[in-house]
């Protein structure tokens, strides 16, 4: 199944990373040519911290954020900042991020994605995806931030897949990655509503994070955040399309009954290794994964999926595929004719 020379590749991991806007771009080379530090006193150091504080403001009001917007190089320093030393109780579905500096105890989520409500009792800080990653399966985030604050406790929002496609949660502390939605990689930023949430550890950002500021990838973020995903109605009825097809052809689709944002859907095609259909979809021109970016080169088996109570073998046999605003009915097309390819040859074996 080799690509043929007059079709284009299709790249079909956007929860992975997105291509950086072509507005994006511009804005960020042009801000290369203000290379003096922003913490520098002159007056080069003085033009290059108002064009970032600048970049701070326009991120705060793309997000309709009223709070503290803390750059990070990316979600995952974000995440270390609001949770480690607190013994943060993360749900069973939390990226690796996450789960790598949260507490021990987790929140156990159903068959269908959701954190059990039940579950969340007694003060502590909690950690809870607003979207997962590799489900796309969307939390009731507003049911559960009033039984955490009921509980006397604090709410960590995971937003990296949902910044820019849904509205904010309301959440104590949240992270943003500016690669999941047009923006430059190596940039994000935690979002908090008091900075007394925080320890600080001196050097930049109001001493809670060390390392030059990045300027250009900043205003990079912040002019992707305001371009906005756009068509996410065109977005549904490609998901949708792809639902259907999946399933009329055997396949099962992840959490379908569930709430799930229409960029993010994983399937499973019964018999065949995840491995292989990764193998089969890139010699056919087709970019897709399997589960998590930061740990689908190593091929084990999702940790979200076994939260969800699927076994080994049926969660090793489910891909993910992930749409941005330029994904088009013909290159879904082009997936399931691929898809099904697979399976009939499957079913000759």
């Amino acid at each position: 199944m080799e690509i043929m020379p007059d079709q284009p590749r299709i790249y079909l991991d956007h929860a992975a990373t997105t291509p950086v806007i072509p507005a994006a771009r511009e804005a960020m080379a042009d801000a290369l040519a203000r290379w003096a530090n922003p913490s520098s006193p002159h007056s080069e150091g003085r033009a290059a911290r108002a064009a970032l504080e600048n970049a701070r403001t326009r991120v705060s009001a793309a997000l309709n954020w009223d709070g503290e917007v803390i750059f990070t190089s990316g979600a995952s320093e974000a995440i270390a900042i609001a949770l480690r030393g607190h013994d943060a109780i993360a749900s069973a579905v939390e990226h690796d991020a996450v789960l790598a500096v949260a507490g021990a105890t987790r929140l156990p989520v159903g068959p269908d994605g959701y954190v059990d409500l039940n579950a969340i009792k007694g003060a502590a800080r909690y950690a809870v995806q607003s979207v997962n990653n590799e489900t796309g399966v969307i939390q009731p985030m507003a049911e559960i931030a009033d039984i955490v604050r009921a509980n006397g406790g604090l709410l960590f929002a995971d937003c990296s897949q949902s910044a820019g496609k849904m509205p904010l949660p309301h959440a104590d502390l949240m992270c943003v990655s500016a690669h999941k939605l047009g923006g430059p990689p190596g940039m994000g930023a935690l979002l908090v509503r008091n900075l007394g949430l925080l320890s600080p550890t001196g050097g930049q950002e109001q001493g809670y994070r060390r390392g030059t500021e990045n300027l250009p990838a900043a205003i990079g973020f912040a002019t992707a955040l305001e371009a906005g995903f756009a068509r996410m109605e065109k977005a549904v009825r490609l998901r949708d399309m792809l639902d259907a097809e999946i399933t009329a052809s055997g396949g099962i689709v992840v959490a379908e009954a569930s709430s799930r944002l229409a960029t993010i859907a994983s399937y499973r095609m019964p018999g065949v290794a995840a491995s292989s259909q990764l193998i089969n979809f890139d010699m056919a021109g087709i970019s897709v994964s399997a589960g998590s970016a930061c740990s689908s080169g190593t091929l084990k088996t999702s940790h979200v999926l076994g939260a969800m109570g699927w076994d080994e073998r049926s969660a090793s046999e489910v891909v993910r595929v992930s749409f941005s605003a330029d994904t088009s009915e013909s290159d879904v097309a082009r997936f399931l004719d691929v898809w099904r390819n697979i399976v009939i040859r499957a079913k000759a074996a």
